[in-house]
């Protein structure tokens, strides 16, 4: 392994699309959603484990999540783990990251991925990254994964990039497209000109750090500090302060979306960002009549489609339904239209308003 590879992975999200199993305090990538025994913030840390050395692995999350990081991952260091005072995208958590890195190595080369992402083929995806860390290593660029987008999907963002400017199969990223309509999706996907955007980066620390001087120097002018604050008793209190002038901006519309030196590394390796109760439902074993259940006694009769989680200690009689979303958490069940599960995100909103935290 490479002393100087590094991986910053990200796991402040909430996960509201996954609610009620996915709360405040013990979101999405905390849970083992997929039933392989570990969570998904697990399987992420134990695959880039493959690739780099355990010491060089950091994670950014909430302030909130620092005692679940350490209970999943034993053995972790608390400098390693990066613990955000508050909300504020992507942006400050990656800069956070980038500075306090280039603090301990200046030649440092690092992958930023989310917590919570779904990889069937990790072989082929390691050697994808382990290829994106020799180029960035070498060259000034800024590196994403673009995933061959094999259907119009309106959930993700999309990458067009220009086939005729590539170099050792890294190619120039022309735009980015936040999740389109279906009709402009459908025209994305007709070209091939276009990949799904994965949200995993990499990049040498220099070039991260030009790249937030040139387009986000009021975050750099946030947690870039004149003294050596990183790995000492004063970085608490200084990122706590940072974060209150910090804006809250994203990594991909800060950076991204402006600088000229942006390649994308197309891949195909079984990538799903397990958004979505449905998107979880591609991936979870179903039994004949197409139903995805956890629980001990579940009883259906003529349902075909769902989706159903209820504790071990429950009785759940479904009878002549299809195509819902049945989900028991605590003391909160859900049902819901799984062909509306986007509105799951405005239900939790309305009873955040209605209840505060309560039943969040």
């Amino acid at each position: 392994m490479n002393s100087h590879f590094y991986t910053v992975i990200m796991a402040g999200g909430v996960g509201s699309r996954f609610w009620p199993l996915s709360k405040q305090r013990y979101p999405k990538q905390f849970l083992d959603v997929l039933n392989t025994g570990r969570s998904l913030f697990q399987a992420t840390y134990e695959r880039f484990a493959q690739i780099c050395p355990k010491e060089n692995i950091y994670v950014v999350a909430n302030a909130d999540y620092g005692p679940i990081i350490r209970d999943q991952i034993p053995g972790i260091q608390d400098d390693q783990i990066l613990l955000e005072p508050a909300a504020r995208n992507t942006a400050p958590c990656v800069a956070y990251a980038i500075y306090k890195i280039t603090q301990k190595d200046d030649k440092a080369t690092m992958v930023v991925a989310p917590s919570d992402h779904l990889i069937m083929n990790e072989g082929i995806f390691l050697k994808s990254i382990q290829s994106a860390f020799e180029f960035a290593f070498q060259n000034d660029v800024l590196v994403t994964l673009g995933i061959t987008a094999n259907r119009p999907d309106t959930g993700y963002g999309y990458i067009q990039f220009i086939e005729d400017q590539s170099t050792e199969g890294f190619f120039k990223v022309k735009t980015f497209t936040e999740k389109p309509s279906l009709e402009i999706a459908e025209r994305f996907v007709e070209s091939g000109e276009f990949l799904w955007n994965a949200g995993i980066f990499i990049w040498n620390v220099k070039a991260a750090a030009d790249a937030i001087h040139n387009y986000l120097p009021e975050v750099e002018s946030c947690l870039d500090f004149d003294e050596e604050i990183y790995f000492t008793d004063k970085e608490e209190q200084a990122i706590k302060q940072a974060y209150t002038e910090c804006p809250t901006i994203s990594i991909d519309y800060g950076i991204m979306e402006k600088a000229e030196n942006v390649f994308v590394l197309p891949g195909d390796f079984g990538w799903s960002d397990i958004g979505t109760w449905n998107s979880l439902f591609q991936y979870v074993e179903k039994d004949k009549d197409n139903n995805a259940i956890k629980g001990k006694f579940i009883f259906t009769r003529n349902t075909k489609n769902c989706i159903i989680n209820i504790s071990n200690d429950k009785l759940l009689a479904v009878n002549n339904v299809k195509d819902l979303i049945i989900v028991e958490s605590e003391n909160i069940i859900l049902v819901a239209d799984k062909s509306q599960e986007q509105d799951i995100r405005h239900v939790v909103n309305e009873i955040k308003s209605k209840y505060r935290e309560k039943f969040i």
